[in-house]
């Protein structure tokens, strides 16, 4: 895609969400079922997805890591941030791989150590780029794309987050 075509399709809806901001606020859903064993089934709208135990609390390694699930969503949103901004500032990209990397201290999630974390204690995000682009260019690039990534905002900046119950 060219800049101008991306630009051409975001156009009418930042004109919309400029005169309507309302109509930019729009909910995400997830959703999934416990399962046999121990495990999640997740819909993705694509795919069910079957999380489970990590090997490192007991898992078998069949399942997929909800740590992974959540590393693959943020590499997923850079990449499409990265690719989106690059079309945008007319930066070619000939390839481009994207690697998070997220460190699990697995004594806090399994009550072995009461002050051990839970959760990503450290996450890298790194982009292997393949361009020309100056350096000015790259920094302007990577600069946008830490800025509209959805779900690297989201784990920098933490949500308001409510869990409820239902019966």
């Amino acid at each position: 895609m060219q800049s101008e075509q991306l630009k051409a399709l975001q156009a009418p809806l930042k004109q919309r969400y400029r005169d309507d901001p309302g109509s930019a606020l729009v909910t995400l859903r997830a959703q999934g079922r416990i399962g046999d064993g121990i495990t999640c089934s997740v819909d993705t709208g694509r795919a069910i997805a079957q999380a489970g135990l990590h090997p490192a609390t007991g898992g078998d390694g069949t399942a997929l890591c909800s740590g992974d699930m959540l590393l693959e969503a943020l590499v997923a949103c850079a990449g499409v941030t990265l690719n989106a901004v690059a079309t945008a500032i007319g930066v070619e990209l000939r390839a481009a791989t994207i690697r998070a990397e997220g460190d699990l201290d697995f004594r806090g999630t399994l009550g072995v150590e009461r002050d051990a974390p839970v959760g990503f204690s450290h996450i890298r995000l790194v982009f292997d780029l393949d361009t020309d682009a100056d350096e000015a260019q790259l920094d302007s690039l990577l600069q946008l794309t830490e800025r509209y990534c959805v779900v690297l905002q989201t784990l920098a900046n933490g949500p308001q987050l409510q869990v409820t119950q239902h019966r």
